[in-house]
């Protein structure tokens, strides 16, 4: 396990404030002796639970992220396919755009809808501590900003104004955290943006060979000039969409191969903990074994809150420091 200094890293976790004492006249550990609390000790908020975040400029993000692929949509349908004479040329075509397109938007709505793996806010208390049962020597830490329990490798987001447990990003495009429990779905929601990018582009290719080759008013339902507009356009998204995307995607998965979040490599918090082999990373992140199910942005979809998800927190005033050692009795 790590050790408090690494867990004193964050600004908000006070630096050189006295630790508050749960016993007097007791003997505790040396700082490189003291044992952090787990990140598995302190609950996060359901996953099941319906999650949205009141951000403007995320929302806008989310908003012009819907629009551009709807865009595509239509090019790709009204520009392209529709007008060939090829029916199983857009039939086939047509089917795979929307069925990607389909899968990324569900993809987005899962990543932005999820909680992200956010502490419970306001159990910076005495009574929820002593509730906690831990052993002598483990220190729990408190953030200030949301007077919350501060698991191991847990961040505070300014945008959520939550404390998110392996939290990556906060991504203005899925208006939403990039933690433990949404991370899935913002991998595939990169992936499969990028293949709906790259499959428009290359049905521009073919759309205009066959429009140079043929008359351009026979090629399109709109005027030559519209249609190179809407195309040139389309160019631009693809390519653009395609790289950011594709990079994003790389990045996630070797996030999750190697165990360390894009806060901890920023911060130089790499390497200090127990790291699970890439593949049995991936399945974790994945929710299982490899199946089709690692690629359905529905899997364990669940409208219902379950009870035994919401660990009831005990009333108490909010303790004042943010370090607190579990004395050796």
């Amino acid at each position: 396990m790590k050790s408090p200094v690494h867990r004193c890293r964050d600004v908000e976790h006070g630096r050189g404030q006295t630790a508050t004492r749960a016993g007097s006249g007791s003997n505790c550990l040396q700082p490189e002796q003291r044992i952090p609390v787990s990140k598995d000790v302190i609950t996060s908020s359901s996953s099941s639970a319906m999650w949205f975040i009141r951000d403007t400029c995320g929302i806008v993000c989310a908003i012009i992220t819907w629009l551009l692929v709807f865009y595509a949509e239509f090019v790709v349908l009204f520009v392209m396919l529709l007008p060939s004479k090829n029916l199983t040329y857009s039939i086939v075509n047509g089917t795979l755009f929307n069925t990607l397109a389909f899968l990324a938007l569900a993809s987005h709505l899962r990543a932005m809808c999820t909680d992200p793996g956010a502490v419970p806010k306001g159990n910076a208390t005495k009574e929820y501590i002593e509730s906690l049962q831990l052993k002598p020597g483990q220190v729990v830490y408190k953030c200030p900003k949301c007077c919350s329990i501060k698991p191991d490798r847990a961040h505070h987001c300014s945008v959520c104004k939550r404390c998110i447990r392996k939290m990556d990003h906060h991504c203005p495009w899925v208006n939403n955290c990039v933690g433990e429990n949404n991370q899935k779905y913002f991998v595939l929601f990169t992936m499969y943006i990028a293949l709906i990018s790259l499959h428009s582009l290359v049905l521009l290719v073919f759309h205009f060979l066959y429009c140079f080759e043929d008359d351009w008013t026979k090629c399109s339902s709109f005027s030559p000039p519209a249609t190179i507009i809407l195309l040139i356009l389309l160019c631009f998204e693809g390519l653009l969409f395609l790289i950011f995307t594709s990079v994003m995607f790389g990045t996630q998965v070797h996030s999750i191969c190697t165990d360390e979040t894009g806060i901890e490599r920023l911060k130089g918090e790499t390497g200090k903990w127990g790291k699970p082999p890439c593949w049995e990373a991936m399945q974790t992140a994945f929710g299982g074994p490899f199946s089709p199910s690692w690629f359905n942005p529905f899997a364990a979809w669940s409208c219902k809150r379950d009870p035994a998800d919401h660990v009831s927190v005990p009333q108490g005033e909010i303790i004042e420091d943010n370090v607190i050692e579990i004395p050796l009795n």
